[in-house]
């Protein structure tokens, strides 16, 4: 016969020592569940991938680790039965059969991370041709591998998208609520914002984890101290001309090495190149790009920008801010599916408009001005565009932090909130 003993809570409460560390402990795990538990952000990309699935019998989504791929697959496919290839044993068993691992899930397959298995893209290419009906949906972190396999295997077979973290659309009133300093410093992660994570944590972890150990192992790179050195050097370049030359002689490699170096962090989707305007207008144009970071908050971490304090004060958070202004154009090309279309402007007369949105001939011009006060000034880039370009330029905006919004074609005034796509 078995007894069965009830202990009373209270009484075990009562002959705990230390109860402090008893009620911490209570309070982070109900915290943990509380943050666990928070409604999944919808994303913009969603209703693009519904829509593109009927047509593709492939589609790949890739971009930075942690960004929301995996969720974002999940949830738009439930059906879809998932497999994460980071697993080595589980890559190894597919290998063994592959045809026969991809042919036996007829409501479809999610394959994370496939950039580890590259030679099972030619399989789901001869599983694709002999049945119309197979759907693949593939993830992967890495452009770079991840697109040239797919470029040689299925071609013509899939639909490619890119996600970047979450953008301000994406988060909606939270952006109406939250502090300048606090959006920059947090960027986009969805686990600063849908899970709660400090994003101190978040972005160290992620340099950390993805951006040594992946890009270092990609690169081979052996001198750590080179790359620590380049990729902070790259942050404090934020929003200005990419000159290879003067970031080979301060990090000590060759300019080779720093645009392999760049490339391969454009491809692991840590930064990226804003290509300069370029129209026969007559006019001595710059030819380098600038470069940004596709996340503020990881660029606020390798800045040692800790917090909003310090970032105030910070004599890069203008250009911190028309980075997070640039990258919410970005997102939203990417969200629809389409190829970026942006560019800046800037001649030798030091004449510079930040952003340019090309729609066919057509052209949107931007400023961006992390200033709270509009001046006369801010206009004086959009104004000269708009005089060698002429009715090409269908609308100039000045887009700053200030409180008044002006909607109109000519140097309108827009609060970077409230921009609209």
């Amino acid at each position: 016969m078995k007894v069965v003993v009830s202990i009373c809570p209270i009484f075990l409460f009562a002959h705990i020592k230390n109860k402090d560390y008893f009620w911490t402990k209570i309070k982070y795990n109900f915290q943990f569940v509380r943050k666990m538990s928070k409604k999944i952000i919808q994303r913009q990309q969603q209703k693009e991938l519904e829509r593109v699935h009927k047509m593709y019998s492939v589609i790949v989504v890739t971009g930075p680790r942690q960004s929301g791929k995996t969720t974002l697959c999940k949830e738009v496919f439930k059906d879809y039965h998932y497999v994460n290839l980071e697993e080595i044993s589980l890559r190894n068993l597919i290998l063994t059969s592959p045809k026969a691992f991809l042919k036996q899930y007829k409501k479809g397959l999610i394959l994370d991370e496939v950039q580890n298995v590259p030679e099972l893209l030619s399989y789901i290419q001869v599983v694709v041709d002999e049945d119309e009906t197979a759907k693949f949906i593939l993830t992967g972190s890495s452009n770079f591998a991840l697109m040239e396999s797919v470029t040689q295997s299925l071609a013509g077979r899939s639909a490619v998208f890119s996600l970047l973290p979450l953008s301000h659309q994406e988060l909606g009133e939270q952006i109406q609520k939250t502090d300048t300093n606090e959006l920059i410093l947090k960027g986009g992660y969805p686990a600063v914002w849908g899970k709660g994570f400090p994003v101190q944590d978040v972005s160290r972890n992620y340099y950390n984890t993805y951006v040594e150990r992946d890009v270092r192992q990609l690169l081979k790179i052996k001198e750590i101290n080179h790359f620590q050195t380049f990729i902070k050097l790259c942050a404090g370049r934020i929003g200005t001309e990419l000159n290879i030359s003067n970031l080979s002689n301060e990090v000590g490699v060759s300019a080779p090495t720093i645009k392999e170096w760049i490339s391969v962090l454009e491809a692991s989707y840590i930064l990226f190149r804003l290509p300069p305007f370029f129209r026969n207008i007559g006019k001595r144009l710059v030819k380098s790009p600038k470069i940004y970071f596709c996340d503020t908050g990881l660029a606020c971490f390798l800045l040692g920008i800790e917090n909003e304090t310090q970032l105030e004060t910070h004599p890069l958070r203008g250009n911190l801010f028309e980075n997070m202004v640039v990258l919410e154009f970005l997102k939203n090309r990417f969200n629809q599916g389409k190829n970026s279309n942006l560019y800046f402007y800037k001649d030798k007369s030091q004449n510079e408009v930040d952003l340019i949105e090309e729609n066919g001939m057509k052209l949107n011009a931007y400023e961006i001005k992390s200033a709270k006060a509009f001046t006369k000034s801010f206009t004086k880039g959009l104004d000269y565009l708009r005089k060698i370009i002429g009715n090409d330029v269908v609308s100039t905006q000045v887009i700053y932090d200030g409180e008044h919004t002006i909607f109109s074609e000519e140097n309108g005034m827009i609060n970077f909130r409230n921009i609209k796509f």
